[in-house]
């Protein structure tokens, strides 16, 4: 494509240096002179040929350039305007001055003095306007058209084998599939589909492969396109998007229409600085007014993805337009392994590499973070020359994910690398001796990512839905546990336990706020929680009194301090074995589940 645009450009200006040649050539070399000084050139023999007409008098040095009364290549042409001169003819003649009449608005000057530059421009013109319009972005011809990529269902590849896990969701879209294959099934007895269906979930747990899904399902064009294509600066635009895209819609239909990233295009109306007289908000306007108008059975079915439901408008998830929600949630154990094994599928194992351990490795990984899981063990693989893949380079794989990026060229010196192992066997120490924390599975003292100069893992049983007080509390105590080893130790704290205080107070402020489980506080709400898909917070305003906050603030640090002393008492009754696994972390610089197991005395690896 910019092989043959350029290839255009070039003979295009090729032309215009040859219309600019032909251009210096066919004008002539004109001297403007007056008209004693054109009497004056005529005497001396300078002029021997005169052009005479209304208004101008053309004088030549050669007869036959005015004899071809539009020479092409004139040496010099004096020119003066025409005066009243009874005397001229007369003059001429006495200097054997050849004299020829002539009009001097002629065809020919006319085509080229004006029409065959405007039609050049023209065409320059035309030529720059249909390659704008042919552009993938759209030019300006076609600023309202909708930005839809169609994709036949011969070109997704994708159906519901693609998908691993996520059955809940699949058995729902199920229903939306039978209808595009057979839709009397549904209209003998009066049923209408639903018009739109919102996927909802965490980013990553495969909200677009699955509306993918439904339409190689069911063998229906599939239109993809994203909330933010709509919006423009220009005020206008995205309306008209949302309405060719609902006549191509209509067009193809049976048809999918799937809006990714719906919450850019449906945030609650009313929000913005503009009022509601924002560009957005006429999109979605619009959105709302083509969603009304189009009928249920046609064959049109409207999916959406968003990982932020909490801000769409109401008037989109009303009956009548995504009135089906659909959650796509995290995997679980029994998904995670199957979906381990679709993106492994090609790759070669190396013996003994069990996708089940690796997944009770993963709690919390979405499709998208093991599909990359796979490819980083992959990856490490080649870079080690092996031929295969083996449960090492996954185990490294999720090191690097967790914890980050391996850093060899940080050097600690021997102060800090102590105090780091000490640090990390407090969190392994305490995580052993509570009852409901998770195991360890791997503890580090090499530096990883951006600020961490060590991490401990701890390796889940089973995927957990519903946590007690007791367990909060625990793992308050593990958080706190790096913070009390350097202090018995040592004697000093330092700054690295800045991120574990950080979660623990976290934790500490959402039993008092959120849960209620503070006896002082009582059974009640004080704060919202976060967007549960986005795990971030947004500014909340505050609906309690100052002495409220103040108490919340007592109850936090209280809930903090006693737990300390908990975990201060725990790691100074086994001040030996923290010594013991310290000094074996130092030597060996990491201990993996194993041999962190055979430090421990027998009556604690029984327990």
């Amino acid at each position: 494509m910019e092989k043959k645009m350029s290839f255009s450009l070039y003979y295009l200006f090729i032309a215009l240096g040859v219309f600019m040649l032909l251009q210096y050539w066919l004008s002539p070399q004109i001297t403007n002179v007056s008209y004693t000084q054109f009497k004056k050139l005529v005497s001396e023999q300078k002029i021997n040929s005169v052009v005479i007409s209304s208004n101008l008098l053309k004088g030549f040095d050669k007869v036959e350039d005015a004899q071809k009364k539009e020479p092409l290549f004139p040496k010099q042409v004096y020119v003066t305007p025409r005066v009243d001169d009874r005397g001229l003819v007369d003059f001429l003649e006495k200097n054997n001055v050849d004299i020829i009449a002539e009009n001097e608005n002629t065809l020919l000057r006319t085509i080229l003095s004006w029409v065959l530059p405007a039609l050049i421009f023209v065409g320059i013109w035309m030529f720059f306007m249909r390659r704008m319009g042919q552009g993938a972005a759209g030019g300006m011809m076609t600023l309202g058209k909708s930005k839809a990529k169609i994709i036949a269902q011969t070109d997704l590849g994708v159906d519901f084998s693609s998908v691993a896990g996520q059955e809940e969701a699949k058995q729902e879209l199920a229903e939306v599939i039978e209808f595009l294959k057979t839709p009397e099934k549904f209209t003998r007895l009066g049923a209408k589909i639903p018009k739109g269906i919102l996927l909802v979930g965490p980013p990553g747990t495969g909200k677009t492969l699955l509306a993918k899904a439904v339409a190689g399902e069911s063998g229906v064009p599939f239109f993809s396109i994203s909330g933010s294509d709509f919006i423009e600066m220009f005020v206008g635009l995205g309306a008209a998007r949302v309405r060719d895209l609902f006549e191509q819609a209509n067009a193809k239909a049976p048809c999918i229409v799937f809006i990714d990233e719906l919450d850019s295009l449906g945030k609650a109306r009313g929000t913005g600085m503009l009022g509601g007289h924002d560009e957005r908000e006429q999109t979605l306007n619009q959105l709302l007014a083509e969603m009304d108008g189009f009928e249920a059975n046609k064959g049109v079915v409207i999916l959406a993805a968003t990982n932020r439901p909490e801000i769409l408008d109401p008037a989109l998830l009303r009956p009548g337009r995504f009135d089906r929600h659909i959650l796509v949630d995290r995997p679980d154990l029994k998904e995670r392994v199957a979906i381990l094994a679709v993106h492994s599928k090609g790759i070669k194992l190396a013996p003994g590499v069990d996708l089940e351990i690796i997944a009770r490795r993963t709690p919390g990984f979405t499709g998208a973070d093991l599909a990359n899981l796979v490819n980083e063990a992959t990856l490490l693989a080649v870079r080690k020359g092996r031929e295969d893949v083996s449960g090492e380079e996954f185990e490294a794989a999720i090191d690097r994910i967790v914890a980050g990026l391996e850093k060899k060229n940080r050097v600690l010196n021997e102060n800090e690398k102590k105090t780091v192992a000490y640090h990390e066997t407090g969190h392994a120490l305490v995580a052993t001796f509570r009852k409901t924390t998770e195991k360890v599975h791997k503890i580090s003292i090499v530096p990883r990512g951006i600020g961490a100069l060590g991490y401990t893992m701890q390796l889940p049983t089973e995927d957990r839905f519903l946590m007690s007080k007791t367990e909060l509390l625990e793992k308050i105590d593990v958080l706190l546990g790096g913070r009390a080893a350097e202090k018995l130790i040592f004697g000093e704290i330092t700054t690295g336990a800045q991120n574990d205080l950080q979660r623990a107070t976290e934790i500490a402020r959402s039993m008092v706020a959120m849960y209620g489980m503070d006896e002082k506080l009582g059974q009640v709400t004080y704060q919202q929680p976060a967007n549960q898909f986005l795990q971030q917070g947004m500014f909340q305003p505050k609906e309690f009194s100052e002495q409220t906050a103040l108490m919340i603030d007592e109850e936090v640090r209280r809930i903090i301090e006693e737990r300390m002393a908990g975990v201060e008492k725990t790691l100074a009754a086994q001040r030996p074995l923290l010594e013991k696994v310290a000094q074996t972390l130092l030597e060996k610089e990491a201990l993996d589940d194993e041999e962190f197991k055979a430090l421990l005395p027998p009556e604690v690896k029984a327990g």
